[in-house]
């Protein structure tokens, strides 16, 4: 096969007319020309360094149908939500998957299953499990570091799990939200490479300053490009591109591709932005992805336009796999591995006794980030029990454990999502996706909390006489329907859940990181509510 067009050598900075000969998956041959060729640019696929492919809503096969389309080729991935419900079966379950796509995965195997101790998760991994799982691959690395404080202060633990690390010789990724100074040099010394967390431009210097990579992140939830971008300009060689978490209605409107253009159209280096996007997570993870160089692997997109990247067609290992909106044929594997034992609650369940404290601690949820804020309000009671209170958006959460039977819901109060009526519930309540609500309501609480219950795992809005939820049966988190439908369910689902009165964007998203108890400020797990800066519980009740 030959590829003719206007070449883009990230690695040699320049773009120059030619033809791409390839043979046996990878390329041949490169020439150069002064002949007339198609007005298309042929460049490197582009890599999401950083991505949890659960939170897609989609298998690996089917996340990778839509990354297709908008040239991506290759993507690091962390397994931990499905790790945290299902334990290394999960993480096996992903990879057996993701050998049917023809995108590129690069595995990291979690590092924090359970992402913290105050929580109930379905599965734990250890240091024996992970040490295991490297003998048995040697692409594999140990994915995001959560548990910062444990690196700090030395807990066993997780110093044993980065001692396995070090021993295969495996990166060592991190996740350390606003952590500075002499903490964040233990934390590097430790083994710590990279970071994809930074919100303000001054942490991620210093860090950078401090050894680590940079992954600028730009997902459904947590959204610092526009904070960080400066770095592709002032750092270039340290600074690679994500998503982390994205829905699969975003997906459908682009990935990095987005990004890049994005990049470029506030007027940064051409060379510097693709490098971010192709070159630095190829080098860094070792990726076997090509970079349009002879002898790579023929991986390549073919665009009209680099300011508007729109993938005309897509080869990976000299193969088409999309070309003008037709994809090459994938099966995904019919498997539905799940683990759901929670039964129906009534509303009695959800019932919060006045104790004769008038104040109580509220979450207070923030649109486009995965940071909380804790404010005093006053409580509405009636007839002896605290209520929500949609005038004040003043909304009841609730955290479900749905690993076993029986157990009574954590119960707080939240601000932010505007809800006025109705409810939402979620199987997907990172990292040990327990079902999580919130809501106007005891009773359409409880209404939503029993459609997820019903399903085994899934998504759902109820609204007075109305709802609508999406079946997530793979683990509660992912479903095997094709890409673009599970899309166009999602969105009306979102559209759906803007009648409730929700101002939030992504009101799932959030509302699954109201549960992450590794990110500040006040969270709430199947346990209660949790102070990550005092890293304890909390009381509802305040003075």
């Amino acid at each position: 096969m030959e590829i003719k067009g206007k070449i883009v050598d990230v690695v040699n900075r320049r773009i120059y007319k030619g033809s791409v000969v390839i043979k046996n998956g990878r390329i041949e041959k490169i020439i150069e020309t002064e002949k007339d060729i198609p007005d298309l640019f042929i460049m490197p696929g582009f890599v999401d360094a950083h991505v949890h492919i659960e939170s897609s809503m989609l298998t690996p096969v089917r996340f990778g149908e839509l990354a297709i389309r908008q040239g991506t080729i290759a993507v690091v991935t962390d397994p931990h939500e499905i790790a945290n419900v299902l334990g290394v079966e999960g993480i096996r379950y992903m990879v057996k998957e993701a050998e049917r796509t023809p995108l590129k995965v690069k595995f990291g195997i979690p590092s924090c299953v359970p992402a913290t101790p105050f929580e109930t998760s379905g599965a734990k991994i250890g240091a024996r499990e992970i040490g295991d799982l490297f003998r048995e691959d040697e692409t594999y690395h140990l994915a995001e570091m959560m548990n910062f404080p444990g690196v700090i202060y030395g807990d066993e633990e997780v110093a044993e799990k980065l001692k396995v690390a070090k021993k295969y010789g495996r990166i060592i990724d991190g996740h350390a939200p606003g952590l500075r100074g002499k903490d964040l040099k233990k934390y590097v010394a430790a083994g710590v490479s990279t970071d994809h967390e930074c919100t303000t431009l001054g942490e991620a210097v210093e860090k950078i300053e401090d050894g680590m990579k940079i992954l600028i992140r730009e997902g459904s939830a947590a959204k610092d490009f526009d904070n960080l971008s400066r770095l592709i300009e002032v750092y270039p060689e340290e600074v690679m591109l994500c998503t982390d978490d994205s829905h699969p209605d975003d997906l459908c409107e682009g990935h990095i591709n987005r990004l890049v253009e994005r990049a470029i159209k506030k007027g940064y280096d051409l060379w510097n932005v693709l490098r971010a996007a192709t070159m630095n997570p190829v080098k860094f993870y070792g990726l076997k992805m090509g970079l349009l160089q002879e002898g790579d692997p023929a991986d390549m997109i073919l665009v009209k336009d680099i300011d508007r990247i729109i993938p005309e067609k897509v080869i990976i290992d000299g193969e088409v796999v999309y070309e003008r909106g037709r994809l090459m044929e994938t099966e995904t594997i019919r498997e539905e591995p799940n683990n759901f034992k929670a039964g129906e609650i009534k509303e009695k369940d959800l019932e919060v006794k006045y104790e004769g404290k008038e104040k109580i601690r509220v979450i207070v949820a923030k649109e486009g980030s995965l940071y909380t804020e804790e404010r005093i309000m006053l409580a509405r009671v009636r007839k002896g029990y605290v209520e929500a209170d949609t005038e004040k958006d003043l909304l009841k959460i609730v955290v479900y454990n749905r690993y076993q039977s029986g157990i009574k819901p954590a119960i707080g109060f939240v601000s932010g999502f505007g809800i006025k009526k109705g409810a939402l519930a979620s199987s997907i309540a990172h990292d040990s996706h327990n079902i999580i609500a919130v809501g106007s309501s005891d009773a359409e609480i409880v209404k939503a909390i029993n459609r997820v219950v019903e399903m085994k795992g899934g998504i759902a809005v109820t609204a007075e006489e109305e709802e609508m939820a999406l079946a997530l049966p793979v683990a509660g988190l992912m479903t095997n329907e094709e890409g673009l439908s599970v899309a166009e369910k999602y969105k009306e689902i979102n559209h759906f859940a803007s009648g409730t009165g929700t101002r939030l964007h992504a009101p799932f998203m959030t509302l699954s990181f109201m549960a992450l108890l590794v990110i500040p400020e006040l969270k709430i797990g199947d346990k209660g509510l949790f102070k990550i800066g005092e890293m304890k519980f909390q009381e509802l009740f305040v003075e």
